[in-house]
């Protein structure tokens, strides 16, 4: 689970999208608008972002919104703090 979380935020674009996600949930189109590549493009990258659990889709009506699945980021903080306090112990 570590490894998919750490490709998806490897790149940039998958970053960026997170980030829009952070400041309210978005359909496909919307976060397509929001850069100046394919919607395949931006397809490609939800689906990775939703393999790796970070993000969650939710269908309502005839739309798909995408948001922050807020869970698996949590773990990925309780990872890093169990580094630290190896490190530091």
């Amino acid at each position: 689970m570590v490894s998919a979380t750490f490709k998806a935020l490897a790149d940039p674009t998958r970053r960026k999208i997170l980030k829009l996600l952070r400041e309210r949930d978005m359909t496909a189109g919307e976060i397509a608008e929001q850069f100046n590549i394919s919607k395949p493009s931006i397809s490609h990258h939800l689906n990775i972002l939703k393999q790796s659990r970070l993000v969650i889709d939710e269908r309502q009506g005839q739309y798909i919104y995408y948001s922050l699945n807020m869970t698996v980021f949590q773990e990925m903080m309780g990872w890093f703090s169990e580094i630290m306090e190896r490190k530091e112990g």
